[in-house]
């Protein structure tokens, strides 16, 4: 993929939020002939829509037709695989889901892969919570008796499978060695640094959306720089571990149940085109970044969805939003 298609994604998202100053895009033309060369680029996608528990959004996560869209979308943006937030077979609308939206990406020669959310029950339901969530995801999407298998994403050849933590209590060790004989054990990703005495567990580490050391600003002038430098740094550092770049257009949480009233500007795009860009300080042509996850395709609960800036619908003119 070229770094002009990993681009598009902020041209898009400059043109429909209605910053359209020329100095904008012009800047952003110039940084697309860089020579490093683009990460892989992946988007996180949100499962749950029309289901009541959720705001709606003008669509169901239900619906065929939208799946299509979605993934013709980003496919059109360079987009090549969303990565789907999911919790197993405790919340079976979204496993539903997640297992039509995997039909549709095989159809259309696309991937997806699992953001696997941790159990917040104690340590041995946790860890127990997990082994059954990963015996699930190994025989309906993964694994050799899995349809669809061909649409999961892998990494030389093996599955990627992203972790959430929540409390921290699933002994990430047992879960290991649980999925070590199967025929493609999967490759955990841990969001930043995993705790030390589960290090050799995990392939390697996502960034995700942060203020970094300076915490919420109450203007949202705090965009990440500082975390995205600490990540990326660490990274470096580790070179036998898979790093995953974060890139995200903005936070607002106004609109979610559990809300904090946390904010971080979009600053007309600029904030997408920083997060977007940042990798270039550590990774070249020489040490290229294989991955950069874009946080998120569709979550508008907490301000951070580019679904509406797709490229698409950029080209269009439609204006057509699911959020409005």
């Amino acid at each position: 993929m070229s770094k002009a298609l990993l681009s598009l994604a902020l041209v898009c998202f400059v043109i429909a939020g209605g910053c359209t100053t020329p100095g904008a895009r012009h800047s952003l033309l110039q940084n697309s002939q860089a020579p490093a060369p683009a990460p892989k680029l992946l988007a996180v996608y949100m499962p749950w829509f029309g289901d009541h528990t959720h705001i709606d959004v003008g669509y169901s996560s239900q619906d065929p037709a939208v799946l299509r869209r979605q993934i013709e979308q980003a496919k059109h943006m360079g987009i090549s695989a969303f990565v789907v937030d999911w919790y197993g077979q405790a919340r079976p609308y979204s496993d539903h889901n997640f297992a039509l939206l995997q039909e549709i990406a095989s159809e259309n020669h696309f991937q997806v892969a699992l953001l696997y959310n941790e159990s917040e029950d104690e340590d041995e339901e946790a860890t127990d919570a997990a082994m059954a969530s990963l015996d699930e995801a190994y025989q309906d999407y993964f694994g050799p008796t899995a349809k669809y298998r061909d649409a999961y994403l892998t990494y030389n050849g093996r599955p990627m499978m992203f972790i959430f933590p929540k409390r921290g209590h699933a002994n990430w060790n047992r879960i290991r060695e649980h999925c070590s004989g199967w025929d493609r054990p999967p490759l955990f990703l841990y969001e930043n640094q995993p705790p030390q005495q589960y290090a050799d567990d995990f392939a390697g580490s996502y960034a995700w959306v942060e203020p970094g050391p300076g915490g919420w600003a109450p203007d949202g002038s705090n965009w990440g720089e500082q975390y995205l430098e600490k990540f990326y740094k660490t990274m470096r550092d580790k070179p036998d571990k898979i790093a995953v770049g974060g890139a995200w257009p903005g936070f607002n949480d106004s609109k979610a149940k559990w809300g904090l009233n946390r904010h971080m500007q979009s600053d007309c795009g600029k904030t997408f085109d920083a997060t977007l860009n940042m990798y270039e300080r550590y990774y070249d042509s020489g040490d290229p970044l294989p991955f950069m996850l874009i946080e998120t395709w569709n979550d508008y609960e907490e301000g951070t969805a580019i679904e509406r800036r797709s490229a698409t619908e950029c080209g269009s003119g439609s204006g057509n939003s699911a959020s409005q």
